[in-house]
């Protein structure tokens, strides 16, 4: 079984992050998207919300399995026989970032990363940005899917 990993903070999982999620899972036998646990990072849910909100979005895919890790990644890979790390690139800040992670990663594991390109209508989508606009009141309907609008939208209420 050829198993990939597709790495982020999801806070929260946008249309974006889907895009890839769908493409990786016809690439690979199982995509596993782990979302990261770093307690020093100020998240506006929680690493069980956001699991919670990926295996909904995700249900579609049946080789898609939700999971977190803290930690070095290539770690996460060893462990659970990942042969390869899944990362999406909107634009080529992304790339000198990714690179270095990618050969980095590649040397302590030789686990290999595949890039992929977003589809030209999220390129400038983050998650940051999508909290940013939400919280000033702008509309992010088209940014996520419905649910997570929702949830994007209740919690920012309950900020207020």
């Amino acid at each position: 079984m050829t198993r990939a990993v597709y790495p982020g903070s999801y806070d929260p999982v946008t249309n974006g992050h889907l895009d890839i999620v769908e493409r990786a899972s016809s690439l690979f036998d199982e995509v596993v998207v782990a979302v990261l646990i770093n307690k020093n990072k100020k998240t506006l849910f929680s690493v069980e919300e956001r699991m919670e909100m990926l295996r909904e979005v995700t249900a579609q895919w049946p080789n898609v399995r939700i999971d977190s890790w803290h930690g070095l990644l290539v770690d996460y890979c060893r462990e659970h026989d990942v042969r390869a790390i899944v990362k999406g690139l909107r634009a080529v800040s992304d790339y000198d970032y990714e690179l270095q992670m990618a050969q980095m990663n590649h040397q302590l594991s030789g686990v290999d990363t595949l890039f992929m390109p977003t589809n030209p209508i999220y390129s400038y989508l983050a998650s940051s940005l999508v909290k940013e606009v939400a919280t000033y009141g702008g509309d992010v309907s088209t940014l996520l899917p419905a649910s997570i609008e929702q949830r994007l939208v209740q919690r920012l209420g309950e900020k207020r």
